[in-house]
């Protein structure tokens, strides 16, 4: 397992983050307390959560559930100290998450208070902003993407306040590193602007999407991750398990998020089975295990911080695991590089 610096900050964590989404509706408090202890063994020390978690399906029964698996997890193992821990708080829009006001000041205290509490701990590494209040082009809205209707005063006065916020609760030890979701190159540029400025906490890591069907971090995110070092999280690196080739054909295993979510957020549509297909064939004539090879070529990325997995079982979380010993070949990846510029966005 390889190391890498979140940021600019002194905090090193594992080129793997074992991503937790599916505790607390796909997989039992027994199950993520399994997939804690194989992760921590092969050298993960990093795990990613939300307040908003567990999703398939998001729901306000079940929302926190997936901190408090966790929670329980430092409580049997006494680990806390072992492992770099971020969640984060939701942007606008979620109703039962106090009232869907979103991030500011009131809502990430309130917020944090409560991960806290479920996460039995006193502090987070790595607090996040799930995605922007102002809105964005993520979870498949990039086709209807508008930012001419955004207000800049009042986005910007939200930003000063959130890391106001923010910095407050980096110097109460509540928070060690700051970070974002879903941004955009404006959006993560005018934060580090604002942290120069006024002298208040940067922004370390982006939490966006990235994987072989969708890579829109190659371009301006790319390059304000290299100048600025902010290192890329990357959330779906399998495509919500697509590029393992499951569900080739229409197929839904019982089970699984395909089975549950219809679509998979947007990403299970026609236009991606060519794509994917050509993927699968790649690793099948290298003797690669497709998922093994879709997260390897993600850490091959200069800008990857660390890619989030997710598991619902042990034998996929092996393999996903597995993905941190494996370098794929010139050929492999000059493959990969023909097959996206022949589809370059089917999501």
């Amino acid at each position: 397992m390889k190391y890498n610096s979140l940021g600019r900050t002194d905090i090193s964590v594992s080129e793997i983050c074992l991503g937790t989404m599916t505790w607390g509706s796909q997989n039992s408090e027994t199950d993520a307390h399994a997939q804690m202890d194989y992760a921590v063994e092969k050298g993960v020390n990093f795990f990613d959560t939300a307040e908003l978690y567990p999703t398939t399906p998001v729901s306000a029964e079940t929302q926190g559930r997936t901190e408090d698996y966790i929670g329980s997890w430092f409580g049997k193992s006494g680990k806390r100290g072992d492992i770099v821990l971020a969640t984060k708080v939701a942007g606008r829009g979620r109703e039962y998450l106090r009232g869907g006001e979103g991030a500011d000041a009131r809502n990430i205290r309130l917020a944090l208070e409560a991960s806290l509490k479920r996460l039995r701990t006193d502090y987070v590494d790595l607090y996040q902003i799930h995605w922007p209040n102002r809105g964005h082009f993520h979870f498949r809205q990039n086709w209807s993407y508008n930012p001419f209707n955004q207000d800049r005063d009042k986005a910007v006065a939200n930003m000063l306040d959130i890391l106001e916020t923010l910095g407050a609760l980096v110097k109460e030890g509540k928070i060690r590193a700051i970070g974002l979701s879903n941004e955009t190159t404006w959006g993560i540029q005018k934060y580090l602007t604002l942290s120069e400025q006024k002298s208040l906490p940067r922004v370390a890591s982006v939490q966006n999407e990235y994987n072989l069907l969708y890579r829109h971090f190659d371009l301006d995110l790319a390059e304000l991750s290299h100048h600025e070092d902010v290192g890329l999280l990357a959330y779906s690196p399998l495509a919500g398990g697509i590029l393992s080739g499951k569900y080739v054909g229409g197929a839904r295993p019982k089970g699984s998020r395909g089975s549950i979510n219809h679509d998979i957020g947007g990403r299970l549509q026609p236009l991606q089975e060519p794509a994917t297909k050509a993927y699968l064939q790649i690793a099948a004539r290298y003797g690669l295990d497709p998922a093994g090879m879709a997260l390897a070529f993600c850490l091959s990325r200069p800008f990857m911080a660390s890619a989030i997995i997710g598991a619902t079982s042990m034998e996929q979380l092996k393999v996903d695991i597995g993905a941190a010993d494996l370098t794929l070949s010139a050929e492999v990846l000059a493959e990969i590089a023909k097959v996206h510029r022949q589809y370059p966005l089917p999501l």
